[in-house]
């Protein structure tokens, strides 16, 4: 209930203000969380500190700033994401190359989009219907707050992009690939894993890693091609979609090849403009050794 009234009290209204009007107001929310409370602060400068051992306290603090400026922005965005029109979202979040997702539908093959909590990851749910000719799926996972997940959904989905559950995943892929229900299915595989012991481990920003191996196995079992969609924030509130053929046929690839692409590609983002991921999450909470790296191979 108090969820429900926040959201239709506070949030909703909120988002119908103009998007300069929410940055500055994120401005206030980023010295709020950046200098007040100091949200998560050990757990992103640990982060950091691992990740790129070669800066120096003083570059990771400038690191540590700007990511919290632009946590706020997106704060912002998502709360716009509610009441965002689509021709607002194509204007600020355009596909540069979307004619290679356009092939595949044309030859009558879903796609698999290989991302990350990068930039702004809410207006590409919100915009994967009016980007490409295939039914739009974002796979993802249940937030523990219900009526919170109910409701940020409505907002997802109202383009209409189906959003669905890791739980649920296996039926999906089965019942849409079986029915050559062409789909663009959208998944971010940049979380901690549930399960150490089924995850694809290799080296990610200098730490032995466990990545979810979930989007490899349903391109190899299906043998649906493979994409790496890149974003770009231009400036803000204005981001550009570069998509990069991971591989097309994915029954010819060894296991974890799909996985230690996709790896690397998002590595390379990362290191360009390090600020934009997610750093507040726990990224290596899982323990992982160089032995089992190798043992895999």
């Amino acid at each position: 209930m108090i969820t429900a009234l926040a959201f239709y009290l506070i949030f909703y209204p909120l988002s119908l203000l103009p998007l300069w009007m929410l940055y500055g107001i994120s401005y206030l929310f980023y010295l709020v969380i950046h200098y007040v409370i100091r949200y998560r602060r050990k757990i992103i400068t640990d982060n950091l500190r691992k990740a790129f051992p070669e800066k120096s306290e003083r570059e990771i603090v400038r690191l540590r700033r700007k990511y919290y400026l632009h946590l706020a922005q997106i704060a912002a965005e998502m709360l716009k994401m509610l009441t965002l029109s689509k021709r607002q979202v194509m204007r600020r979040y355009r596909c540069e190359n979307p004619e290679l997702v356009r092939r595949f539908h044309e030859e009558g093959r879903s796609v698999i989009l290989m991302s990350s909590h990068y930039n702004d990851w809410e207006w590409m749910i919100l915009s994967l219907p009016l980007q490409y000719p295939h039914q739009a799926v974002g796979v993802g996972k249940a937030n523990s707050n219900k009526m919170f997940e109910k409701l940020i959904n409505r907002a997802r989905t109202r383009n209409g992009t189906r959003v669905v559950f890791a739980d649920h995943v296996r039926e999906l892929f089965c019942e849409r690939e079986e029915n050559r229900i062409l789909s663009a299915y959208m998944m971010l595989s940049d979380q901690s894993p549930n399960h150490i012991s089924k995850s694809y481990k290799t080296l990610f920003l200098n730490q032995p890693t466990g990545v979810i191996y979930g989007a490899e196995y349903f391109a190899r079992k299906y043998n649906i091609p493979v994409l790496y969609y890149e974003v770009i924030k231009d400036r803000i509130g204005h981001y550009r979609i570069i998509n990069h053929i991971i591989t097309e046929d994915p029954t010819a690839t060894s296991p974890g090849e799909i996985t230690e692409r996709y790896v690397r590609l998002l590595e390379k983002t990362i290191r360009r403009q390090p600020a934009y991921w997610l750093w507040s999450h726990r990224r290596w909470k899982h323990s992982v050794s160089i032995d089992e790296i190798q043992h895999q191979q």
